[in-house]
């Protein structure tokens, strides 16, 4: 099944003068909950769905738990996650401390399994 995509117009970030271009943009099919997915793997094995919904909560609560002590998070064929940082540069190693870190993100970093289907995707323009 393809993914759907539309086109969005969209201009320079930082230069309100440059010409805007076309730009192909994913359009979301909806949405998946926790609770979805604790149901759909109840269904695919013998254990039942509360059991299953509390596994992904734990794995939830689990990941920021131990990004925050850093650690990389791998989570086998899935992928990993780890911490990622921008800060500003000076001119002794110094004069680094952490007031220069400006902003933090978490990475996520597919697994073979996904970049395979990631490589394997079509699309669709919608109308």
């Amino acid at each position: 099944m393809a993914i759907k995509y539309n086109v969005a117009e969209i201009g320079k970030p930082g230069d309100p003068t440059a010409p805007k271009k076309f730009y192909a943009r994913p359009v979301s099919a909806g949405e998946v909950v926790l609770e979805d997915l604790a149901s759909d793997i109840s269904h695919a094995s013998s254990i039942n769905e509360v059991d299953v919904y509390a596994v992904l909560q734990s794995l939830l609560r689990e990941i920021p738990r131990n990004i925050s002590r850093g650690y990389i998070v791998r989570l086998g064929n899935l992928g990993s996650f780890h911490l990622g940082s921008n800060s500003t540069g000076t001119d002794t190693r110094e004069e680094v401390n952490a007031t220069n870190i400006v902003r933090t993100r978490l990475i996520f970093h597919p697994g073979k399994q996904l970049k395979t289907l990631l490589q394997g995707l079509t699309f669709k323009k919608t109308e």
